[in-house]
């Protein structure tokens, strides 16, 4: 069948955007990337890539090379637009914000033309994809939108979230099923149609953008309660003297149980936040992912805790030495293992709560990322010291980074937030 889209824009080229920009535009179809980081457009029109992900770079630098792929600040006309851009909270109160969103409504709303294609994969509160119609049909009277004209609309309108792992998104870009809610069938079946030129998992349609939002929603939140689950266990079995990791390990022996591994919190764009967006929309009745969230938002501050527990005791042990004279080795920023991913970080949080305490020197080890330019108040902390360098009074594993080399660093005391070394 004869592919019907010609030109394609992404807006918003991170963790998401630009592997979907690059795997459309390595199959041969012209790629506008959009996004208000001139750094980054600048970037990837030399061909290079400013995030890790595996296998990104080549792909990048050959469609680029080859002229499929190019990145600009401002949208231009095309036949699809895929907005991938955040949805943050406002303040500190959990609420979704979603002005990202408007903001790159407002920016494709000149360019669209009739018979467009807009997509929003975003993972988004439910309601999200019908607001960013309206945000649309407002700033463009003279075309008609589904939720007015229905099947015969002009404009064409879908949610199709990402449902990705960091770290192996390229591959699962293509393997994974993709759940597709139109606002009209008509929608539906030309966002699948699009997907279907890179996708070989199935195209699957739900009933409507709603239930397509509540999907990536409810994938999120129950990973979201069965860590909940480890790291409430790795509170229990500390309170009673138990090893959790031996415990998980004789638990998981029972063939219909699998209990996932402990770690410092929970970290990502997706899981840390999306389990939110239901409590927000249904308070009354989230409880059960409530609660998760409050048990997995907690747990840095347990970190901690049993990080300055290590201290008191090597001062006890070191009574000629004050809180200043403690030097502290800090292993991993980033929120999951070998990526370069900040984002809610409980690793980084930790951190940051370690370093403003009346301690001595800090230093990170983070092989992911090349510098710590005001990730934190203070400016002497160290990052990525020689492995004969790194000696330190306390050491905390924050994340299981596979090249951390911990068997070459020496400490008086170890807290392992994460099983590290274990593993």
């Amino acid at each position: 069948m004869e592919n019907k889209f010609k030109r394609i824009s992404v807006i918003g080229l991170g963790y998401i955007g630009l592997p979907t920009a690059a795997m459309f535009a390595s199959r041969k179809i012209e790629v506008i990337g959009v996004d208000v980081n001139e750094a980054a457009v600048d970037t990837i029109n030399r061909g290079e890539i400013h995030i890790i992900e595996p296998d990104l770079d080549m792909v990048v630098h050959a469609a680029v090379h080859e002229g499929y792929l190019r990145a600009a600040i401002k949208p231009e006309s095309a036949d699809a637009f895929l907005i991938a851009v955040p949805t943050p909270f406002k303040g500190n109160n959990n609420e979704p914000d979603l002005s990202y969103i408007q903001a790159a409504s407002d920016a494709i709303a000149p360019v669209l033309q009739r018979g467009n294609l807009v997509i929003l994969e975003s993972t988004s509160p439910v309601g999200a994809t019908e607001t960013m119609a309206k945000w649309l049909a407002s700033a463009r009277p003279d075309l008609t939108f589904p939720q007015d004209a229905g099947g015969g609309s002009d404009i064409r309108i879908a949610h199709c979230p990402e449902r990705v792992l960091p770290g192996k998104v390229m591959q699962e870009l293509i393997s994974n099923d993709r759940v597709i809610g139109g606002m009209t069938p008509q929608c539906s079946e030309l966002a699948a149609s699009l997907y279907r030129v890179f996708v070989t998992g199935e195209c699957v349609l739900a009933s409507g953008p709603r239930v397509a939002e509540m999907a990536k929603l409810t994938e999120n939140s129950f990973r979201d309660v069965n860590i909940a689950f480890a790291n409430e266990l790795s509170l229990i079995c500390d309170e009673l003297a138990m090893d959790v990791w031996e415990l998980i390990s004789l638990a998981n022996r029972h063939p219909r149980v699998n209990i996932l591994q402990p770690g410092p919190g929970v970290g990502g764009h997706c899981i840390a936040v999306d389990p939110w967006f239901i409590v927000n929309s249904a308070p009354q009745h989230a409880r059960l992912i409530h609660m998760a969230r409050q048990v997995n938002d907690s747990k840095p501050d347990w970190v901690v805790a049993k990080v300055r527990e290590a201290i008191g005791s090597y001062l006890l042990d070191n009574p000629n030495k004050s809180a200043r004279d403690v030097s502290i080795a800090i292993y991993g920023l980033t929120f999951k293992p070998d990526i370069d991913d900040l984002r809610e970080s409980p690793a980084l949080t930790i951190a940051r709560k370690l370093v403003e305490g009346d301690y001595g020197n800090i230093s990170i080890v983070e092989p992911n990322i090349d510098s710590i330019s005001g990730l934190f108040e203070r400016s002497d902390v160290l990052l990525n010291q020689r492995e004969k360098d790194r000696v330190a009074d306390i050491g905390v594993v924050l994340v299981a980074h596979r090249n951390l080399d911990l068997e070459k660093s020496k400490h008086s005391y170890l807290v392992d937030a994460c099983g590290a070394i274990k593993a």
